[in-house]
């Protein structure tokens, strides 16, 4: 199965050119972010709630994209989920590069030019257990636009796009406003989820608060 930080940058990914839909940096940095940290408490090495992120286990995944966050976290103190989002942020570059790294390893995509394309005509890949999984941004848009009930998975995903404002360019605006009710429903129904969004949109309010006193 893939990750959490590999499903979010293929959710990014516009099928027709091969190239990433028009993001912030910042959103897709701590949506990566968000992503680590939902993948470190799904191996049962962090717990989170809406205030604390709590070190359960340091002992590495074997994972090099995770294990460097999770060394992090074991120095690094009691800190709150927002602190953590925002150091590991700062790893954005490196996360985006080595999940890309990754997918084409693994033959989900085909890196060519400065374009990534999609090797599976058919929008499937294979997971690494075996199993076909199907493509997340398929999976997505049908939880969206269905009364379908989530994967716990997928749950965490949509709550990381909409607090990261991926949403409004991955959608339509006809779309997005169809689907703005169901992005709402389906965001209360997972506590990690929830935490990782508080914490994102805390953070934007303090960003918000600090520009607009620069220009008092």
């Amino acid at each position: 199965m893939l990750r959490f930080v590999e499903e979010i940058l293929l959710l990014l990914l516009r099928d027709e050119d091969g190239r990433f839909i028009q993001v912030p940096t910042w959103s897709v940095d701590y949506a990566l972010a968000g992503s680590v940290l939902m993948d470190l408490a799904l191996e049962n090495r962090i717990d989170t709630d809406l205030e604390n992120l709590i070190l359960i286990d340091s002992t590495p995944v074997g994972d090099d994209i995770l294990d460097p966050i999770l060394a992090e976290i074991a120095v690094g103190g009691n800190q709150d989920t927002r602190y953590w989002v925002e150091q590991v942020s700062r790893h954005g570059t490196e996360l985006r590069e080595k999940s890309l790294e990754r997918l084409v390893e693994k033959g989900v995509l085909e890196k060519a030019d400065d374009r990534f394309l999609w090797v599976f005509r058919s929008r499937r890949y294979p997971a690494i257990d075996g199993s076909v999984e199907r493509e997340v941004k398929l999976r997505i848009l049908n939880v969206l636009f269905s009364d379908e009930i989530p994967d716990p998975r997928d749950q965490m995903i949509i709550c990381l796009a909409d607090a990261c404002g991926i949403f409004p360019r991955l959608l339509s605006r006809q779309e997005h406003s169809r689907a703005a009710d169901r992005i709402a429903q389906v965001s209360q129904l997972d506590l990690i989820g929830q935490t990782m969004s508080q914490a994102i949109h805390d953070i934007q309010v303090s960003v918000a608060v600090s520009c607009q006193g620069h220009m008092i």
